[in-house]
């Protein structure tokens, strides 16, 4: 008997629920883009380098083009089209529109996904290759512009529009953090 080569799984993107059947090979980016018709999140190298195809996993940073579907079954998984509620934008989003974190806007859906997850792992005081001091008790490193550049490298922009992100993603978190300190007061 051969073994099997596909599965059903079942995938949780932006609160739905999706049961699809799929070749164990078979991405989560391909799974998107290709069988679900959600095509905000990019192909870009398909090898995990450009973060082109960057969405939130668990509430995690993930390059879909490296994450098989399979491995996905019943995880929460947010693409871009995810973020928004309803006409009011995510933060970061409306934060990448005022501040114009985009040129051709090919890599903006990665971007922003990774922008959330940055935030996210900033607020919780997760380090990064250039904070000074990763002692736990330290707290979470200010979000300087070096480490907003450290934590977003892993996502290309081929038109260069560096400095608008890093802009974007420091609006957000400040945002993100007013919005948090509002509510536990």
């Amino acid at each position: 008997m051969a073994p099997a080569t596909s599965s059903s799984v079942t995938l949780n993107i932006n609160g739905e629920k999706h049961t699809l059947s799929v070749d164990h090979r078979t991405t989560l980016l391909d799974a998107l883009r290709e069988r679900l018709d959600l095509t905000g999140t990019k192909k870009g190298c398909d090898q995990g380098q450009c973060g082109a195809c960057t969405v939130l996993v668990d509430g995690r940073r993930t390059v879909s083009c490296l994450q098989l579907a399979v491995a996905s079954d019943e995880r929460e998984i947010t693409t871009v089209e995810g973020m928004a509620e309803g006409d009011r934008l995510h933060p970061v989003q409306q934060a990448f529109l005022d501040l114009d974190g985009f040129q051709c806007g090919y890599c903006t859906p990665g971007q922003i996904c990774s922008a959330i997850g940055v935030i996210e792992e900033h607020a919780a005081g997760w380090p990064s290759a250039v904070t000074e001091d990763v002692r736990p008790e330290a707290g979470p490193p200010p979000l300087t512009p070096e480490e907003i550049k450290e934590r977003m490298s892993g996502n290309l922009c081929r038109c260069g529009a560096y400095a608008q992100i890093a802009q974007a993603v420091a609006r957000a978190a400040a945002e993100t953090r007013t919005e948090t300190e509002g509510a536990a007061a």
